[in-house]
């Protein structure tokens, strides 16, 4: 059982929307699962959104690293305590770095990342040690990733300056260059919508069956009759999923359009096919917590905590 902590209720209330007394009361519920409390806040129409991916607190930067064939992409992130060391050119220069080691690393791996050599002297992992010690600050490599399946074209795209970064996957016999504005307008479109999946057919059944269940019990705490429940749950559902699968989505630089309808827009004027087949999105410090200095003692007093 976990704590029941003001920085908890907090965290809770961040990803929900939900209000501080209900967080509070629906964690000690669910003994302090945060995942279970946002479900629970969800069944009872509390919460506004459940944003799976956490707060977005720590600072660091995001780089791509992409071969001038667009056949290899790595992507990468670097956290740091402070916005002000992930500013500083050595750091920036450090990140670069290291996504150029991402074309050079085949898994996700990220202790075999930490040994590739950095330079001629060190590893990563020891250049990541001795920059801690020269800048005084923690910093840490949290994850990175190496695309390279074949027949398929990577576009990037960073936004913020490296806050959110997104690296699409095509799978077309059209050259690079031919694509490239379409894979940054898809890659813009991920930045901004952040979709869970590409289409209806990636969907996981056990998401879809844990939506289900939550819809389901939305509607009968609202008072609805259970025979109707189920026709209300498949509509709602239907809803979600066009807000969460990529081609579904409104396409942001066109309302009017879906994305599959701009791909297929595409498709026709080039006279070559085009799908797209992956998709990663990096977003600075998602799921991670940052220390918060006197929130927590001010929620404490106005709760009773």
């Amino acid at each position: 059982m976990a704590e029941v902590t003001s920085a908890l209720i907090k965290e809770l209330r961040e990803r929900t929307g939900a209000g501080m007394m209900d967080c509070k009361n629906v964690l000690v519920e669910v003994a302090g699962d945060i995942d279970k409390a946002i479900d629970v806040l969800r069944e009872k129409g509390l919460a506004k959104a459940a944003k799976k991916a956490g707060r977005i607190a720590a600072e660091g930067l995001i780089r791509i690293n992409i071969t001038p064939d667009n056949k290899h992409a790595g992507i990468i992130e670097v956290n740091s305590e402070t916005d002000f060391v992930a500013k500083n050119q050595d750091f920036i220069d450090f990140v670069e770095r290291l996504s150029d080691i991402t074309l050079e690393t085949e898994q996700s791996d990220l202790d075999a990342f930490l040994v590739k050599k950095y330079d001629d002297s060190q590893t990563v992992g020891e250049k990541v040690t001795n920059f801690v010690a020269t800048i005084g600050e923690n910093i840490g490599v949290r994850r990175f990733t190496h695309l390279n399946d074949p027949g398929t074209v990577y576009i990037g795209y960073l936004h913020g300056a490296g806050k959110i970064g997104v690296v699409v996957g095509l799978e077309t016999e059209a050259s690079a260059a031919d694509v490239t504005q379409f894979g940054r307008d898809i890659a813009m479109q991920i930045a901004s919508m952040n979709p869970l999946f590409i289409d209806e057919s990636q969907v996981d059944p056990d998401y879809v069956e844990k939506e289900k269940e939550i819809l389901m019990q939305q509607a009968l705490n609202e008072g609805k009759p259970r025979e109707i429940v189920e026709k209300m749950v498949v509509g709602r559902l239907k809803k979600e999923l066009k807000e969460t699968c990529l081609l579904e989505q409104k396409f942001v630089k066109n309302g009017e359009l879906t994305v599959a309808q701009y791909l297929s827009d595409q498709i026709k004027a080039l006279g070559k096919d085009i799908k797209v087949v992956s998709m990663i999105r990096y977003e600075v410090g998602e799921g991670i917590e940052k220390k918060e200095e006197n929130f927590a003692e001010e929620v404490a007093k106005q709760i009773g905590n």
